[in-house]
């Protein structure tokens, strides 16, 4: 008896994983089911950063995003960040091979200069859902939550949250806090060349900034603005019903 008893305490703490794993994928689908038509109140990166705010002692960091539709945010804003981070988008099914295969190869190539190759699908369930940074843990993680999200959730609906969710500098999370913080307007009034310097910073939004542009950022800029007119400009959501 004291032997089976034992057994069960040592047995326990991996009982307890198990249910807690179990509850986190529970939690996931709920998620995944539920922002498929209501508004996101936080993710885990706003977590994340607000969390690390609070340990680093500033009390006055407050992360958050102001929810909007799609409606009240301009056509410019969701072309500029197709053009600028996936192209493929109204195609693919989560993932873009080709983009993961090159990216590969240009890794084994030059392991110090990492590029990557996560569709705005992959970013929006890593923002959403999981931690920041770089591990295959957290990957596989994104890999079933965005199959998740591309069942669940149409193109139009994978846009709106990612561009309420998005970093667009310190603290400034989503397209509407963004708009105003930047450029003192809704984000339904942004222009084109707003909405490309939005989407300029977003590879790396701490390191730079659009209310203070670098060479790059404006050289990006640009590069994005000539992308968005070859994509076809906004007949191109029209025609793929992102508009």
């Amino acid at each position: 008896m004291s032997k089976s008893v034992g057994g069960w305490r040592r047995l326990r703490p991996w009982y307890w994983l198990k249910r807690g794993v179990i509850a986190i994928i529970g939690l996931w689908v709920l998620g995944i089911v539920a922002f498929a038509f209501l508004p996101v109140p936080f993710s885990a990166v706003m977590v994340e950063r607000q969390i690390s705010a609070w340990l680093s002692g500033d009390f006055g960091y407050v992360a958050h995003s102001d929810w909007v539709s799609m409606d009240d945010i301009s056509p410019q804003m969701a072309l500029a960040v197709m053009a600028a981070e996936d192209q493929k988008f109204p195609d693919h099914w989560g993932f873009d091979v080709a983009a993961i295969e090159k990216a590969l190869s240009h890794n084994e190539k030059r392991p110090t200069r990492i590029r990557g190759a996560s569709t705005l699908s992959q970013q929006t369930a890593k923002n959403l859902f999981l931690w920041d940074g770089r591990s295959w843990l957290r990957k596989g993680l994104e890999a079933g939550l965005t199959s998740g999200i591309e069942l669940v959730w149409t193109k139009r609906r994978i846009l709106t949250v990612y561009l309420n969710i998005v970093e667009f500098g310190d603290g400034v999370f989503g397209v509407e806090e963004a708009s105003q913080r930047f450029f003192h307007k809704p984000a339904k009034r942004l222009t084109a060349a707003e909405a490309a310097l939005l989407a300029a910073v977003l590879p790396n939004p701490h390191r730079f900034r659009a209310d203070a542009p670098s060479g790059y950022v404006a050289q990006r800029q640009q590069w994005i603005m000539r992308q968005m007119r070859q994509l076809g400009g906004e007949g191109f959501l029209k025609e793929n019903k992102l508009d």
